[in-house]
């Protein structure tokens, strides 16, 4: 510590030059940490779910229904302990860009089925099933939007056309973050009222009494209607949610490219600076070493600058990470719900943080170490 006065009058030499080269890192451990929380938001929700549940969905395609009939047959397959339905609403709030999943539910089995994962008052769940048009609402779209306990919304429909209206009669906790927030549930009746029509689920969600016997349960029920007109694809709720991840394309990649692009950048940078701030201070360094400075603590006067700068940025770029997506509520519209910076990714921030300053105070540190004290002198001459 003695020597920090000695540290500190060198990085606040050219002060311009510091904060520029401290921001660099910063923002760059800023945009790793944002990029690797993407990632690390994506894994976590292809693992929301239960294995304990299945989803029945169209071979065809997901966008494809399936017969309102088959709701009788999946409960009478050995293995099945219940079963729920649901549909995909695709409704906007007041403007295009509000746009947040909405689903049609057979809300009472629907509820049951979840009740493990969604954290609903009683007495807000009765009263969501007695009145018709009530509806169900995540926290975080509760709170985005500013609405309250029984305001009427309306929402304009895009796949079922048409001003619809409900009433917000439940709001929703997630137990699991990775588990949105950022849903509407409503009854399914109201879309047979309408569009009689369509009066054929999305997909349905099948209860099992024992998980263990999911593959059966598959086969079982893929078999049963697979010379059907509208033949199904069964798996595991958690491998439902992966599928979508997958849709995304090789996302761990791309991310973790351009995350560690940008570091490998600002890399050069940094080390542009050590070796450019070295380069002007030769003349000291011969001075010190005249006056008795060993290689050694050389070294680690260097080093311990190119530390500061490193470790300094990444405590702003990480904390600032840290700082801002949780306490903001931040879910990319509801498509990263949970979004997080995690423990691991702020520790491999750290550890980038650790190998950004010994690559670039390796190279000055040496030569300022190995630069005897007339070779200096006689470079200041």
């Amino acid at each position: 510590m003695r020597f920090f006065p000695l540290i500190w009058a060198n990085l606040t030499r050219h002060k311009r030059r510091t904060i520029l080269t401290t921001a660099s890192v910063a923002l760059a451990l800023f945009l790793f940490a944002s990029l690797r929380s993407v990632v690390t938001t994506l894994d976590a929700g292809a693992r929301v779910g239960s294995e304990s549940r299945m989803i029945v969905q169209s071979a065809k395609a997901i966008v494809f229904f399936l017969p309102m009939s088959y709701k009788e047959r999946l409960a009478a397959v050995p293995g099945v302990a219940a079963v729920t339905w649901a549909d995909w609403f695709g409704g906007v709030y007041q403007d295009p860009k509000n746009f947040f999943a909405s689903f049609a539910a057979d809300a009472e089995s629907y509820l049951e089925m979840y009740r493990s994962d969604l954290e609903l008052p009683a007495d807000q769940r009765a009263t969501f099933l007695r009145e018709r048009t009530a509806c169900i609402v995540g926290q975080h779209l509760l709170d985005k939007f500013g609405w309250r306990l029984g305001q009427d919304i309306t929402l304009r429909g895009t796949i079922f056309e048409g001003d619809w209206t409900f009433t917000i009669r439940g709001v929703y906790r997630a137990v699991d973050p990775a588990f949105s927030e950022d849903a509407l549930v409503f009854h399914y009746s109201l879309i047979y009222e309408r569009y009689p029509q369509w009066v054929n689920p999305g997909w349905y969600v099948l209860q099992l009494r024992d998980p263990s016997h999911a593959s059966q349960v598959a086969a079982a029920v893929d078999s049963m209607f697979k010379n059907s007109a509208d033949p199904t694809k069964t798996g595991t709720e958690r491998a439902f949610n992966a599928g979508f991840v997958t849709m995304w394309g090789n996302v761990s990649f791309l991310m973790n490219s351009i995350g560690m692009a940008v570091v490998f950048a600002i890399l050069l940078v940094a080390a542009n600076s050590m070796m450019l701030s070295a380069r002007e201070r030769t003349n000291e360094v011969g001075i010190l070493k005249t006056v008795g400075f060993t290689d050694r603590l050389l070294f680690g006067l260097v080093m311990a600058e190119a530390s500061i700068i490193a470790l300094g940025g990444a405590v702003l770029g990480l904390g600032a990470a840290k700082a801002l997506y949780r306490p903001s509520g931040f879910s990319a519209m509801g498509f990263l719900p949970g979004f997080d910076v995690t423990l691991g990714t702020l520790a491999l921030g750290c550890g980038i943080a650790v190998l950004l300053a010994l690559a670039s105070g390796l190279v000055p540190a040496l030569s300022a170490a190995r630069l005897s004290a007339v070779q200096a002198l006689r470079h200041v001459e």
